[in-house]
């Protein structure tokens, strides 16, 4: 609820502090006075988007403060929560705008955007008047209103997370089958490198153990006649020969040597040893060296092989088997892609089922709530002296989406038999006013917290026509708070408090203010508006009996 409003340089107002109560608050003056720069101002300090020119002239800068009791469980809290900002139950907005048009806002003494302004707005204010293009006249706006008055807040996020799903769904079954076409292009040749690298089957190391096994084959000849050569030297026609003979002719000899020979035979036994290792091993690298010149011509062929598929295919011949295994993948996903496409198709036809079966649900609740606003619409139009005219809300098929699929417009006819069409089109200023506090009334029952605040929505209308108005808007604040700027005499008459805008002009300087009236004077102010600027006791005596009910 909106306790107060305090303005300073703003416009043609150079200071002013206003406090406003629970209830029906009015506020009069004429024509002029500047009853429309109080809601500019509020509208600033609330982030709303508005005339860029508010600082007053001669001012450096601008500034708005306006303070809300908040009830514990107070939607704008949720916003302070999410915004990081102090949570209390007194909410205090202020805001500046210098003369070169930097605006600067707070939040219980807190910095904030312009953003978390008009969404704390959303929960605090709601402006009504014959140019309401921000709320009920807005025609893409009609859907949202009508699902706040059926609550199909759980209703609608089933449809949004089915639409979800539904493009999820979709999308993979898209990716698949446009992977699928990619794979089926290239089949041909995914298939013919498969089968050709399948048949060679290159092993990892296998290159460079064929390089080496070719090398070692190609100089085996030569190397194999040196080392043949040196076997029988060291063999039995040679070394070893040799040495044995002397190592008997000293065997022979040591025992008339007196022990001198004992230390020789040894190292010639030793020597013996080793020559026998020696003598295996060349007998080993012999054999190692043998070869078939087929075998070499076999190597070679594989090896070249191996290295002319790396090249072809532009990889590593170390990593031919991994290529191998990636073409293999793709081939198999190829054929298993109709399976698999299947499975996506059939997802997809479940998120559908599932999509619709939401939005039907949610359709459902629409056109009932539909049903029970238009009855609710029209008995709160008899009060009003339109009990012939007729509003309807239609709901009309629209492409699916995460919203549903019904579009949602208030459309109305004045008179019996006369066509229907958008709320703010058919019907003229004082029929448009009724129309939308009408609609008004029924949208906010059982909503709290709210300050509704109406701009001159009884133009237009006089008599008992503004009477009812004014009765309609009375029994709107029970329980609440509701601004009127009006020119009726029978809705100022009703206001539970009253204010006066009035307009001076002091050493060429114009400026505006608001006067709290006391009951004297809420005569005067009625008598006013019911006289024009002679009032006369006639004039008082209707004021005092409006004022009386």
């Amino acid at each position: 609820m909106l306790r107060g409003l305090d303005i300073s340089d703003m416009l043609i107002i150079d200071r002013l502090e206003l406090g406003f109560q629970p209830g029906l608050n009015v506020l009069t003056g004429e024509t002029g006075a500047g009853k429309s720069i109080l809601l500019d101002s509020l509208g600033f300090v609330l982030g709303w988007r508005g005339r860029a020119d508010l600082v007053r002239q001669g001012a450096a800068q601008g500034e708005v403060t306006a303070w809300f009791d908040l009830s514990p469980d107070h939607p704008a809290k949720k916003v302070l929560q999410e915004a990081g900002l102090p949570v209390e139950d007194e909410l205090i907005l202020r805001r500046i705008n210098t003369a070169d048009g930097r605006k600067t806002a707070w939040v219980n003494d807190r910095r904030c955007s312009g953003e978390v302004l008009r969404a704390l707005s959303e929960t605090l204010v709601e402006l009504h008047g014959q140019h309401d293009d921000r709320g009920l006249l807005n025609p893409r706006g009609h859907r949202a209103i009508l699902d706040d008055f059926a609550g199909t807040a759980p209703a609608l996020a089933k449809v949004r997370a089915a639409w979800g799903a539904l493009g999820q769904a979709r999308k993979a079954a898209e990716v698949a089958a446009a992977e699928r076409a990619a794979i089926k292009a290239e089949e041909e040749f995914l298939r013919h490198a498969v089968a050709e690298l399948d048949k060679l089957d290159p092993q990892e190391g296998e290159e460079a153990t064929l390089d080496t096994k070719r090398r070692l084959m190609q100089g085996a000849e030569k190397i194999r006649t040196d080392v043949v050569n040196a076997y029988e030297i060291m063999g039995q026609n040679g070394a070893e020969r040799n040495l044995g003979d002397a190592l008997r002719w000293l065997d022979g000899a040591a025992d008339r040597a007196e022990g001198a020979l004992e230390a020789p035979m040894a190292a010639l036994n030793r020597a013996m040893l080793e020559l026998d290792e020696a003598l295996s091993g060349v007998a080993t690298a012999i054999d190692t060296m043998s070869f078939d010149p087929l075998e070499l011509e076999e190597t070679e062929e594989r090896l070249f092989a191996i290295r002319a598929l790396a090249r072809k295919h532009d990889v590593a011949p170390d990593d031919l088997a991994g290529y191998a295994g990636t073409l293999r993948i793709k081939l198999d996903a190829l054929d298993a892609g109709e399976a698999a496409q299947a499975a996506l198709a059939k997802a997809v036809r479940d998120a559908q089922a599932a999509y619709d079966a939401a939005a039907e649900a949610l359709s459902a609740a629409r056109n009932k709530a539909a049903t029970n606003l238009d009855k609710a619409v029209s008995a709160e139009l008899a009060p009003l002296k339109m009990e012939r005219a007729v509003f309807e809300t239609q709901i009309t098929a629209e492409e699916p989406g995460p919203d549903g699929r019904d579009g949602v417009s208030f459309t109305v006819a004045t008179n019996p038999g006369a066509p229907a069409g958008p709320l703010g089109k058919i019907a003229s200023g004082g029929e448009l006013s009724r129309f939308l506090l009408a609609l008004k009334v029924c949208l906010t029952r059982g909503q709290s917290g709210l300050t509704l605040i109406f701009d001159e929505i009884d133009r237009g209308v006089g008599g008992a026509t503004a009477d009812a108005v004014g009765r309609r808007l009375s029994a709107l604040a029970q329980g609440g708070q509701v601004l009127v700027v009006t020119h009726s005499p029978q809705v100022a008459a009703l206001g539970a408090h009253h204010w006066r805008v009035e307009k001076a002009v002091s050493k060429g300087m114009t400026t505006s203010t608001v006067v709290p009236l006391s009951a004297p004077e809420r005569i005067d102010e009625v008598a006013r508006m019911l006289a024009g600027d002679t009032i006369t006791d006639a004039a008082r005596a209707a004021a005092q009996a409006l004022l009386a009910g």
